[in-house]
């Protein structure tokens, strides 16, 4: 089940959208190739508003976050703003607790580079990578291995 804030929405001052009890919240640009590899694994996820008029998302749950990496192999800009943007309001930081990448393996070294980076700069495992919108290996394993993660969870 995959919830969603109404992009059609205009915010106002102070709204925002409870991500609700998920323990994904990922982030997809209009191609959609990250929404269809979530879609896949059959677990309730909030996506982050693609357009800065929509209402920010707030998360309520520790999340896994799942990304895709922009810049097109530049080392630059590799996570999008508006993951920056959901990220930098301390409630959802704080609910972290790992990060999946996604890329494409064309970007070379800077492969995933985005879920790297946030890891990092967020102190969580970065749990795995997969290109594009996924295999059916990798939607097994991520599903499975979220399974595990969840139970070790505190």
């Amino acid at each position: 089940m995959l919830l969603q804030a109404d992009s059609t929405r205009e915010s106002t001052a102070g709204a925002e959208v409870d991500a609700g009890d998920v323990d994904i919240v990922y982030f997809s640009s209009v191609s959609g190739n990250t929404q269809r590899f979530v879609e896949k694994l059959g677990r309730p996820a909030a996506r982050i508003p693609l357009y800065a008029k929509d209402a920010p998302l707030v998360a309520r749950h520790p999340f896994v976050l799942v990304v895709p990496t922009y810049g097109g192999g530049d080392l630059g800009p590799a996570v999008p703003r508006q993951v920056i943007r959901f990220l930098n309001d301390t409630r959802n930081r704080s609910l972290i607790r790992g990060v999946i990448g996604a890329g494409n393996t064309n970007f070379g070294e800077a492969f995933c580079l985005a879920g790297d980076i946030i890891a990092q700069k967020c102190g969580v495992p970065h749990l795995y990578r997969f290109e594009v919108f996924g295999t059916p290996d990798d939607v097994a394993a991520v599903h499975e291995g979220l399974e595990e993660f969840w139970k070790q969870q505190p």
